[in-house]
């Protein structure tokens, strides 16, 4: 973090959980996996905990990450968050880690073939409006499990001329999810996953620009223009994931979304990130857990955590 050393953070957040004291979440995510484990251990009788989780444990962790781009939501009751995505989306929960006050540290759900993150809200970190555009099966019924969840139509389901049966839902929690259904060869047009962040940026041409020249960014496919040219949609690949993004428009406007990445390199992607006019949160750093990070805001406000394995 910014202002307090990762090593001090973890002490002072091991020291709360030990004490049974609420604890504000860490949105380093790094930090948040090694909690995770401090949190399943801290009943163990053990006098030399702390010294074995920082000395022994955190350099043995293993990458989580099975896709390079990874949404992290940060959100106002994460539980119930879960609660909708397992309802709406079929989400399965993979890990859910609560601080000593009971709300969510961080989680972890896999949708289909992706992963999506989270962790609760809190004053020094305020939610987050996410977009996504997720495939589902069948998008009538998606749709409806939303509205029945508590979320509010933007659009209905309807056939797209690019192929897709799509609508869009902001969900109780103020994210915008573009739910679709591919209309050949579907439920998922080749080459996506079934979860993609989508971004709704002021200036989508120089959000494509920054995103080639901070992570190697390629286009998937060739950015859809409206007559007064501007990007209603556009594509492109940052290793194995994809990245959506179309110009803000009506109730889809700019927001400030969070996107764990993983990459080859973490300095040369992080030189590049601040080339492109990125803002250093936190410069690359070898973690005791074994990977090295750095914590970068784009133009658009957005947060990237660049991570590469040790």
């Amino acid at each position: 973090m910014p202002e307090r050393n990762l090593i001090e953070q973890l002490d002072q957040s091991i020291d709360a959980l030990l004490a049974g004291r609420p604890q504000s979440a860490p949105f380093d995510p790094e930090l948040a996996s090694v909690l995770v484990i401090a949190a399943d251990l801290r009943d163990l009788p053990d006098p030399n905990f702390k010294s074995r989780l920082k000395g022994e444990l955190m350099p043995t962790l293993p990458v989580a990450a099975k896709q390079t781009a990874i949404p992290y939501f940060v959100v106002e009751g994460a539980s119930d968050f879960i609660d909708f995505l397992e309802s709406t989306f079929g989400a399965t929960e993979h890990a859910r880690y609560p601080r000593p006050d009971g709300t969510i540290m961080h989680a972890e759900l896999q949708i289909g073939d992706s992963i999506v993150e989270m962790g609760e809200a809190s004053p020094q970190f305020k939610s987050l409006e996410f977009g996504t555009h997720i495939y589902v099966d069948d998008i009538d019924a998606a749709y409806e499990r939303a509205l029945a969840a508590g979320a509010k139509s933007l659009l209905p389901p309807t056939d797209q001329f690019y192929g897709e049966r799509s609508a869009s839902i902001r969900d109780p929690f103020g994210n915008i999810w573009h739910i679709a259904t591919w209309l050949t060869d579907g439920p998922v047009r080749p080459g996506f996953s079934r979860v993609t962040p989508f971004f709704h940026p002021k200036g989508v041409d120089r959000m494509l620009d920054f995103l080639k020249e901070a992570f190697g960014a390629t286009e998937f496919d060739t950015p859809y223009r409206t007559p007064d040219g501007l990007i209603a949609h556009a594509s492109v690949r940052i290793g194995n994931s994809l990245i959506e993004m179309g110009e803000h428009h009506g109730q889809c406007q700019p927001t400030k979304m969070q996107i764990h990445l993983y990459v080859d390199d973490c300095d040369a992607s992080y030189e590049r990130a601040v080339r492109a006019g990125a803002q250093t949160v936190e410069p690359p750093t070898d973690k005791p857990y074994g990977e090295r990070n750095a914590w970068v805001s784009d133009p658009f406000g957005n947060q990237w955590f660049i991570a590469t394995p040790l």
